[in-house]
């Protein structure tokens, strides 16, 4: 496979559901050897994971990436902490808005890019409250119908 036509995306299904996204980045993500190797072959999961700050850097935490099969001695911690790789400007912009009440950083995708980087899709976002999921399921539901009916 050619460096630049990677077809490697990790999607955080559940986010969408949950949250109601107000801005979104794309940010590096400080990764060894053998973490590349292993989300280049698909296997990482980041369904419960979430971003928070320390010393002001922006870390990824709950994002599983599995062992590689071919690493041996020189394999990674699965659910460790790993460094979102943004601008500072950037950093302060989320910051600020993260202090705001109810705010919290998810991570939406991560995705192997055109140069065969790995890069994180984050979004600042606020969590929905229950009739807001049932509003949401309910516009799908609709939208699904229309198409239906639309191909008949």
């Amino acid at each position: 496979m050619k460096r630049g036509t990677s077809d490697i995306v990790i999607k955080n299904k559940k986010a969408s559901h949950e949250y109601e996204f107000l801005e979104k980045y794309i940010a590096g993500i400080k990764l060894t050897g053998t973490e590349i190797k292993s989300i280049r072959l698909g296997k990482a999961a980041i369904a419960d994971s979430y971003c928070l700050f320390h010393d002001g850097e922006l870390y990824i935490k709950g994002m599983h990436i599995s062992e590689y099969y071919w690493g041996n001695l020189n394999n990674h911690d699965p659910l460790r902490e790993r460094k979102l790789l943004l601008k500072k400007r950037e950093l302060n912009k989320i910051g600020r808005k993260v202090k705001e009440s109810g705010n919290t950083i998810v991570v939406i995708k991560v995705f192997i890019n055109e140069r065969g980087l790995a890069k994180a899709e984050i979004a600042v976002s606020r969590g929905k409250k229950e009739y807001d999921k049932r509003e949401t399921i309910k516009k799908k539901d609709i939208e699904r119908e229309m198409d239906r009916f639309r191909k008949k």
